[in-house]
């Protein structure tokens, strides 16, 4: 009855062993959840709300419009990805341009009505940037409370970014795509 007792023990300690390695493996590798801080990238994220994040790339790049979980040395940030390296940024009268081209950014449009209704702008006028190769550039959806490329975070190395946002998942009530 012993032997038949050690087995059980070795073989349900063998099979946790291998859920704790399949998790491990999972969440360094490929997805893990975030807790947004701030009100940087409202409304599209909201303090708290817990996202589930992309960390495996296929391609090895990332597309201007993601929004990003970026490394910082004491904190993350999540943060949308403006500039893609080669690109030359330039916002002047509340409006973004990219390349001489202007970028509409319908994700802009609660924001930009408040700022108006406050008698401002969202995005205040910088540039002309270069965005370097391998670096992006990025901002907050909430420009008004951003801190970001323009002022703080700098242009980020593509190393620093985690991954990329997919999916909101709590408040289960809040349950949505992030893109």
């Amino acid at each position: 009855m012993r032997d038949n007792v050690r087995k059980e023990i070795k073989s349900w300690g063998k099979s946790l062993l291998i859920a704790l390695v399949i998790v491990f493996v999972i969440r360094s590798f490929l997805i893990s959840p975030y807790i947004v801080k701030g009100a940087s990238m409202e409304p599209t994220l909201h303090n708290n709300e817990k996202v589930i994040v992309n960390k495996w790339n296929f391609t090895g790049r990332f597309d201007r419009g993601e929004i990003v979980i970026i490394r910082g040395k004491e904190k993350n940030y999540v943060k949308r990805i403006i500039g893609l390296p080669g690109d030359k940024i330039v916002i002047k009268n509340d409006r973004l341009y990219i390349n001489g081209v202007f970028c509409k950014e319908p994700y802009l449009s609660e924001n930009r009505k408040l700022a108006r209704q406050m008698g401002s702008r969202l995005t205040g006028d910088y540039g002309p940037i270069t965005v370097p190769k391998n670096k992006y550039f990025v901002m907050g959806d909430n420009r008004l409370r951003s801190t970001d490329s323009r002022n703080g975070l700098g242009l980020i190395q593509k190393e620093r970014i985690v991954g990329k946002g997919e999916i909101v998942f709590y408040p289960v009530s809040d349950f949505r795509s992030v893109q």
